[in-house]
């Protein structure tokens, strides 16, 4: 089995499973574990075997109506996974920043596909950081443990009950949505939560603000979008709780350095209307 922090490459073991051909080189993405070989994409194996089955069998079905998808490859004698890796479909293109629009149009795209897709089991029992914020954004697992973090109480003392319908989304488009010239944008790494289509958008937004510059410009914008402030309050504290809880971004203190601008942007301009 692959270490998860190394980023040593596959073996020829596993390189033969899936047929790979073509040299196999580092590239990035993938928490720095993934490599390519010729139209193939290898990382260890981070899903549960439910959720990886799930995507095997639900992803290849979407209709691609404006988008591209990465898909997963099956190895011999139809495995997911051989020694603790996976297989993806390699994709061209790149991440662009400032692309928050086209990124989000190409979320609602790809959500219009998802629209009858019927909820995955593995979603309610899943227990990593994400999905733990998630919960904590929706009021499904307690804010309690994460109040200590004084940016969490802030948005969610705004917070107001939303009535409104939910469906597969995409929880992570922001850097997984790559561009090509002359190329339909391209989905990857394909996040699954039961949420409104709206609240995909609102993590982008969330995630323009504290990554990659966005000004409160993108903000005022998108308040056009009925309760739209809720779904962007929500995002804020998904992806605060998730660091606080992963460790990812610092301790509590650098946590709230990086997000507090983008909490006091949208506290001041939406009051998560």
């Amino acid at each position: 089995m692959p270490d998860p922090s190394s980023h040593a490459p596959p073996s020829g073991g596993v390189l033969e499973a899936f047929g790979a051909t073509g040299s196999l080189t580092h590239v990035a993405g993938g928490r720095g574990r993934a490599w390519r070989a010729g139209d193939l994409i290898l990382k260890p194996a981070d899903l549960s075997p439910a959720e990886h089955a799930w995507h095997a069998d639900v992803l290849p079905t979407i209709r691609l109506d404006g988008f591209r998808l990465a898909l997963p490859r099956r190895a011999d004698r139809g495995r997911l996974v051989v020694d603790g890796w996976a297989a993806w479909g390699h994709v061209d293109g790149e991440h662009r920043s400032g692309r928050w629009p086209e990124i989000i149009e190409t979320g609602e795209r790809l959500h219009r596909a998802l629209a009858n897709v019927p909820r995955p089991g593995f979603i309610a029992t899943r227990s990593d950081p994400w999905s733990i914020g998630d919960r904590v954004a929706w009021g499904e697992a307690s804010a309690e443990p994460y109040r200590r973090i004084g940016l969490v109480n802030r948005l969610i003392d705004l917070l107001v009950p939303i009535v409104t319908s939910s469906q597969v989304v995409h929880g992570d488009l922001t850097g997984n949505v790559l561009f090509a010239d002359d190329l339909p944008p391209a989905v990857i790494d394909f996040s699954p939560y039961w949420r409104p289509t709206a609240y995909a958008s609102a993590i982008v937004l969330a995630d323009a603000l504290v990554w990659e510059g966005a000004d409160r410009s993108l903000v005022t914008k998108a308040l056009r979008i009925d309760a739209f402030g809720q779904y962007l309050a929500r995002a804020l504290i998904f992806r605060i709780v998730s660091a606080a809880i992963g460790g990812f971004e610092g301790d509590d203190k650098a946590v709230s350095a990086i997000y507090r601008a983008a909490v006091d942007t949208t506290v001041d301009l939406s009051g998560a209307r």
